[in-house]
């Protein structure tokens, strides 16, 4: 049998994700796939899984080779667990990969790619430990931050190799997947010609990734988004409203009032973001004052995706008809507040 290169990707599917950036990634795992497709030394040895993390983590696309791989949907799930994230790759390990006997060799040390974006929202002490204690010396993590607000002083604790990707526009995106693609290939190059182990990374352009500063402390929930959890008011399903985080000078003072710019409405599906969600009540809070933007329902196109219930449900309604909430099934005719108030948020 031939030895395998076993590759993961290990995606942070947390809300914070959703819209462009899981699209990005799911166009870029599709890229990368298309192009080990070509290239002779990685349809002899790579083969590919991909792993999902948010509150809960599951394998997604177990291993299997280049040939066979199709790019599935990536799903999106509430919370950021690294922690599950860690098990469910450590339990892949024990379970995917061929151990090197007298009898013969067994794979090659497996490359892992983590995406993350977000703060992890669990204790993560213990699953660190087991990681460097048994796997990390087996396997070559590359860690790349999307966006500058993980916390890099935990995922410096998982790898040397910490990498900040910050420039995410839709070329920066394609250039980036471009980066993992040829050090995918140079790596099955080496070992297919030399039989020498280690990750073989290709030069990156340093204004799309870079080394990055692990020292900076973060807290829970993201500060960089504002993500709330919706609810169609004529079909029931759940979707997503995504806020940017934006700032606002006040001229020769020379100071900025921070808030929240809408970046659209998303539809999720209810099911996987059940499966990949942390249950867990946080009782996070954020005021109304600090959110700009109401976009439409992205099921049935009610004006505002934004309305909330005295039950504190948020869900979609339309201008001057009577209403009724999908979450308790209160109905009636809803008007704007002259203040702001607090609505509950997810963890982002």
């Amino acid at each position: 049998m031939m030895r395998r290169l076993p590759v993961y990707f290990l995606i942070d599917v947390s809300e914070s994700m959703v819209g462009e950036p899981i699209e990005q990634v799911q166009d870029g795992i599709a890229t990368i796939i298309k192009e080990l497709k070509t290239d002779p030394y990685a349809l002899e040895t790579v083969w590919i899984s991909i792993i999902g993390f948010a509150g809960k983590s599951k394998v997604i696309t177990p291993l299997q080779d280049v040939i066979t791989f199709y790019p599935p949907k990536i799903p999106i799930g509430g919370g950021t667990s690294i922690a599950n994230g860690l098990k469910e790759l450590m339990k892949a390990f024990d379970t995917d990969l061929v151990k090197t006997t007298y009898e013969r060799k067994g794979d090659w040390k497996p490359i892992v790619f983590l995406f993350t974006d977000g703060i992890p929202t669990d204790e993560s002490t213990s699953a660190i430990e087991l990681w460097n204690s048994n796997y990390r010396t087996k396997s070559n993590l590359i860690i790349i931050s999307i966006g500058d607000n993980t916390n890099l002083n935990l995922l410096s604790k998982l790898s040397d190799q910490v990498l900040l990707f910050n420039n995410t526009n839709a070329n920066a995106y394609k250039e980036f997947f471009r980066w993992i693609t040829a050090s995918i290939k140079a790596t099955s190059e080496n070992i297919n010609n030399t039989s020498q182990e280690g990750i073989n990374l290709s030069k990156a352009n340093g204004h799309i990734i870079e080394k990055i500063d692990t020292a900076k402390q973060f807290e829970i929930p993201d500060d960089n988004y504002v993500v709330l959890n919706g609810k169609c008011s004529h079909n029931d399903k759940l979707y997503l409203i995504k806020f940017r985080r934006q700032f606002e000078d006040f001229g020769l003072m020379d100071l900025q009032s921070k808030f929240y710019k809408v970046d659209g409405a998303y539809k999720i599906d209810e099911i996987t973001y059940k499966e990949f969600s942390n249950h867990q009540d946080y009782l996070l809070k954020i005021s109304t004052d600090e959110l700009r933007g109401n976009p439409p329902c992205p099921y049935c196109g009610n004006r505002y995706a934004l309305a909330t219930c005295v039950c504190g449900g948020i869900h979609c309604i339309d201008d001057g008809v009577e209403n009724t909430c999908p979450w308790c099934g209160n109905s009636g005719f809803y008007s704007s507040s002259e203040s702001g108030f607090d609505i509950n948020r997810t963890l982002g």
